[in-house]
């Protein structure tokens, strides 16, 4: 079921890279600060594109959303009249710049924004991050960027050309601008709980949004339709939803990534023909080099308890990240103003574009992604992984390119349901 109007309207980092650049424009046009539109595209009309569209024109009163595009046309539809009732004076896409279909995001790219908000199925990320890179557009990139290691490749590459380039990117890892998360870890780089020994990371949450199969779509339109169900679109759901809390994790360890990981995980209480092929509960053991252990828990099933969490164990005491709290020799708590992360991270985008000093989130977004890669790929497969196996192995979900006439990489059983992958029978294939 689409997100309801109320429900819409109800929605509606120190560490941060950045690079001064003098006279270089970004992007297409150089700004003067508080002069001039900037024309902003959206790819992607869920409820998190529409709600970043919204984040975009609360962060800058020149921004114009001037195009969208999305592979439903009811999607699109649906958002574009939220949006024109909520921010009726930035909201300018005319019907000829809503682009429906697999091509449409390369249409809206080269439509003429400015910007562009990416927040699709994760499949597709990675392929239109290289594509506004490569047009000149800065770029806002919901997580998880990359869901494979050849993606993490893609983006890698593609945030090294956009820093040439003098193009923002920013990622919707939203914790790095979440005002308390920032002064905590400030504080644990400064020492306040001593040397880091151990991180638990934890999501428990209800199951993701269930979308029946309806009358006459193909099994390929049904599968984009329900894509967060779908490994191959999205990822699985360690790394579509604990990412946020592996970014935090190599946050703290100062960009460090884990050596090795092993786990364990599988499908315990998501049943029936909606429910796609991902794991509904993952158990991660990762391990860095200096012998700190990152734990990390998630779980996706109705009526069980609920947490997000991101704790840090120190010699001297340990750390809450999203309560801005630290106990032990130096005990703290947060007091100074709050914000909401997923508006400041949109301040911060337009602003770093208005002032012509771009920001560039596009190496962490990608290696914090590959962490939890390589946790699904140990959980998979019930092997222990390193670092090194995972990055250059050849494991890909799904096709490199589709249509809707294309055949799934996955079809349902005689029951209507899909196959899961069993751990010590799933194996990787190997890089080349």
């Amino acid at each position: 079921m689409d997100q309801t109007r109320r429900d819409f309207l109800k929605a509606s980092s120190t560490m941060v890279v950045g690079t001064a650049t003098n006279s270089l424009s970004i992007g297409r046009n150089a700004y003067a600060k508080g002069d001039n539109a900037i024309r902003v595209g959206l790819i992607g009309c869920g409820g998190r594109g529409a709600g970043a569209a919204v984040q975009a024109m609360q962060a800058d009163p020149g921004v114009r959303l001037v195009a969208m595009a999305d592979l439903f046309s009811s999607a699109l539809q649906a958002k574009r009249r939220l949006l024109r009732e909520t921010h009726p004076a930035q909201m300018m896409v005319d019907d000829d710049h809503c682009f429906v279909g697999f091509d449409g995001y390369q249409r809206l790219i080269e439509s003429g924004v400015d910007v562009v908000l990416i927040a699709n199925a994760s499949r597709f990320q990675a392929t239109h991050f290289e594509s506004c890179v490569d047009a000149g557009s800065s770029t806002f990139v919901e997580k998880p960027a990359a869901m494979d290691p050849p993606d993490v490749k893609r983006i890698l590459t593609a945030a090294e050309k956009a820093e040439k380039k003098g193009l923002s990117v920013v990622s919707g890892q939203m914790w790095r601008y979440d005002p308390a998360v920032r002064e905590t870890v400030k504080r644990i780089h400064d020492g306040a709980i001593g040397e880091v020994v151990a991180i638990q990371i934890t999501t428990h949450r209800s199951n993701f949004r269930l979308r029946s199969r309806r009358p006459g779509q193909s099994e390929m339109e049904y599968q984009l339709y329900n894509w967060t169900h779908f490994s191959w679109l999205s990822g699985d759901f360690l790394t579509a939803s604990l990412v946020h809390h592996t970014d935090l994790a190599a946050w703290v360890m100062k960009e460090e990534q884990p050596a090795t990981a092993f786990g364990m995980g599988g499908r315990a209480a998501l049943f029936g023909e909606n429910h796609g092929d991902c794991f509904d509960h993952n158990a991660v053991i990762y391990e860095y080099a200096n012998g700190v252990k990152l734990f990390a828990f998630i779980t996706v099933q109705p009526n069980c308890y609920t947490e997000v969490s991101d704790i840090v164990m120190g010699t001297k005491g340990r750390a809450y990240l999203q309560k801005g709290r630290i106990e032990g020799r130096n005990p703290w708590r947060y007091s100074d103003k709050k914000g909401n992360p997923y508006q400041i991270e949109q301040n911060e985008l337009f602003a770093s574009i208005r002032e012509g000093k771009p920001i560039n989130n596009g190496r962490y977004m990608a290696l914090s992604a590959m962490t939890g890669i390589m946790g699904q790929m140990a959980t998979y497969t019930g092997k222990k992984i390193s670092w090194n196996e995972a990055l250059s192995a050849g494991h890909v979900f799904g096709p490199a390119t589709c249509d809707f006439s294309t055949e799934p990489p996955i079809k349902p059983l005689s029951d209507g349901t899909y196959p899961v992958r069993i751990p010590g029978v799933f194996a990787l294939v190997k890089g080349r």
